[in-house]
């Protein structure tokens, strides 16, 4: 076991690691959703690019589900929004930007307003399926 610090620093990496995995779901939405509209097959181009820098655990774990408009197999967005806000509290407190975490949460927002409380955090794909 990793202790990252005095007490509370185990909660500061969860917001750490929220506000990471926020920009690469909106960055992996953004790049199957750009696939599709160009027409490429996406299961390919992922098995190459995932060989790469731009692979990540969201990227092997999420990318077919995205594909597939399926979002019940992980986190879900109310909990994503509410750690979302504790990690831009803190920022307010401990004097960080946090830009694009803000654009995020708002777009998770509107995926709550789709009616994907519950579905996680890869639904961020549906704001570009209206």
């Amino acid at each position: 076991m990793k202790l990252l610090g005095k007490a509370g620093s185990g909660q500061l990496a969860k917001m750490v690691n929220q506000i990471c995995i926020a920009g690469l779901v909106q960055g992996l939405s953004e790049a199957i959703n750009f696939g599709m509209k160009a027409g490429l097959n996406m299961e390919d181009v992922i098995e190459v690019i995932s060989k790469g820098a731009a692979q990540s655990w969201q990227m092997e774990n999420r990318y077919k589900t995205m594909i597939d408009d399926k979002f019940d197999f992980g986190f879900a967005v109310d909990w994503m929004r509410k750690d979302l806000k504790i990690a831009m509290d803190e920022a307010k407190n401990n004097g960080s930007l946090l830009p694009v975490t803000e654009l995020v949460d708002k777009f998770y927002g509107e995926v709550q307003g789709m009616g994907g409380n519950r579905w996680d955090t890869s639904s961020l794909i549906k704001r570009f399926r209206k």
